[in-house]
């Protein structure tokens, strides 16, 4: 602080009975040259401190060669750390080219960085953020290391050839049905190993119903007469054509899909290894887990191991959580959580956690914040998956979701695997399954405890009664 600043502070003058106080003139300035960089589809817009050059703000288009000549400007003027706002995909070359020279690159939410309202150019957009970051005023978004960062690209890929690969066969069901042939009625599964072979032979030329039903797999709930019966239609040949495209382009996706997966297990072979798994071991937590086959979408590879190897614990022992929504959250979090100090500032992060809104001493609302995280997406798929299960969070959630509904139940529920999730990976715990009695079970003493004080309160004592 300032000799002046202090001198007028001591010098403090009463007047009515009040002091005065004297605030300092400015702030004081954490990151002397840091610089704000205000990202475009089309080009981006750099500010620096004043005096490192004769222009404070320079225009550098978004091409390869003028990115390098934003990078040896900011190396010149002599900068240190940079901000910039996140903006689509547009910031990622220009953060991996910055981070890879050696700046302190932040990335910053666009909320956190609205300017004075009225006053929205990209000029003053730049200078906005070089001056708050100056403060030390702005928070950099979470970003995983180089290895997890590309092990995400392939995760996010596999999951976007699904979604396309899932909408094929909607145009499959929906092309039998426009021929009346009702199989999706009959079998749970039209691309499973009986709705395939009928499928095949249908755009192969076969018509006969009696033929195609020689399909059936022996597993098959409904009888060979009834899938006979749902194979009876009129086969139209822009209808055949339509399902044939369908199935073509079906199986086109699956092959893409085996091929990321080659790659993801190639990546995974590369992250160091937290603890050796032997097949033993494998083989004996599966036996634990009775019921629960193979999942259509899981890789062809051994994931689970892959995943205990490197995270040390086995993340699919949680309820929920198979090994395919396990390796998204890894692949979006990471393996190094010290970024979080713990794990409500975690949960805070995935946007699992209530809303604070608060006015005039009122609480406005406690809705949690809108977020597009993929790990929350995750963990919130996880979560509805746990009505059925006879587990402690499974009656966790159905007590939730029938007080407060299904939305908040899962959010809750989900925030529970969020923290289970951190704490496994962080600390190297197991988890430990208590059942859902055991939850019950503490769940009624303690309603048993707050009916008891109520009552003692009111004056009245609380006695159990057998029955």
């Amino acid at each position: 602080m300032r000799k002046d600043t202090q001198k007028k502070r001591s010098k403090s003058k009463k007047k009515g009975g009040k002091s005065l106080i004297q605030l300092p003139i400015h702030l004081d300035h954490i990151n002397k040259m840091a610089a704000g960089i205000d990202i475009g589809s089309k080009s981006h817009f750099v500010a620096v401190p004043k005096g490192c050059a004769e222009t404070c703000v320079r225009e550098f288009k978004s091409f390869t060669r003028d990115l390098i000549a934003l990078a040896d400007w900011l190396e010149e003027c002599g900068i240190e750390t940079v901000a910039m706002e996140s903006t689509g995909i547009y910031w990622i070359p220009l953060y991996e080219l910055l981070e890879s020279r050696g700046f302190e690159v932040k990335l910053v939410d666009a909320r956190h960085v609205k300017n004075v309202s009225g006053r929205k150019t990209d000029v003053l957009d730049c200078q906005w953020l070089q001056q708050l970051h100056t403060y030390g005023l702005l928070n950099g978004a979470f970003r995983p290391n180089q290895e997890i960062c590309e092990l995400r690209t392939y995760s996010r890929q596999r999951g976007m050839l699904i979604q396309q690969a899932s909408a094929h066969i909607q145009h499959m069901q929906k092309a039998m049905s426009q021929m009346n042939i009702q199989l999706h009625n009959v079998i749970s599964d039209i691309t499973g190993e009986t709705g395939l072979k009928i499928i095949c032979a249908i755009v192969g030329g076969e018509r006969d119903p009696k033929v195609l039903a020689t399909y059936r797999d022996r597993r098959c709930k409904n009888s060979l007469k009834i899938i006979q019966d749902s194979l009876t239609g009129s086969y139209r040949e822009e209808h055949i054509f339509t399902l044939k495209q369908a199935l073509e382009l079906y199986t086109f996706y699956q092959g893409k899909i085996a091929a990321c997966d080659d790659e993801i297990e190639k990546k995974l072979l590369t992250l160091d290894e937290c603890r050796k798994v032997e097949e033993s071991e494998l083989n004996k937590r599966a036996s634990k887990r009775k019921g629960k086959g193979r999942s259509k979408n899981a890789p062809l590879f051994n994931l689970k191991s892959h995943l205990i190897r490197i995270t040390g614990v086995d993340l699919t022992a949680i309820p929920g959580i198979e090994a395919t929504s396990a390796l998204k959250i890894i692949s979006e979090i990471g393996l190094d959580l010290s970024r979080w100090r713990n794990s409500k500032q975690f949960a805070s992060w995935l946007g699992l956690c209530p809303g604070n809104k608060v006015s005039g001493g009122k609480r406005l609302g406690g809705k949690s914040k809108r977020t597009a995280n993929h790990a929350a997406s995750t963990l919130r798929m996880a979560a509805s998956t746990l009505h059925r299960s006879d587990s402690a969070l499974g009656a966790f959630f159905r007590r939730l979701k029938s007080r407060l509904g299904a939305p908040k139940a899962t959010t809750a529920a989900a925030h529970k695997l969020g923290v289970i999730i951190f704490e496994m990976i962080k600390n190297g715990i197991e988890y430990d399954e208590v059942g859902q009695d055991y939850y019950e079970k503490l769940y009624r003493e303690r309603l048993v405890k707050n009916l008891s004080f109520r009552a003692k309160m009111l004056g009245f004592d609380l006695v159990a009664t057998t029955c």
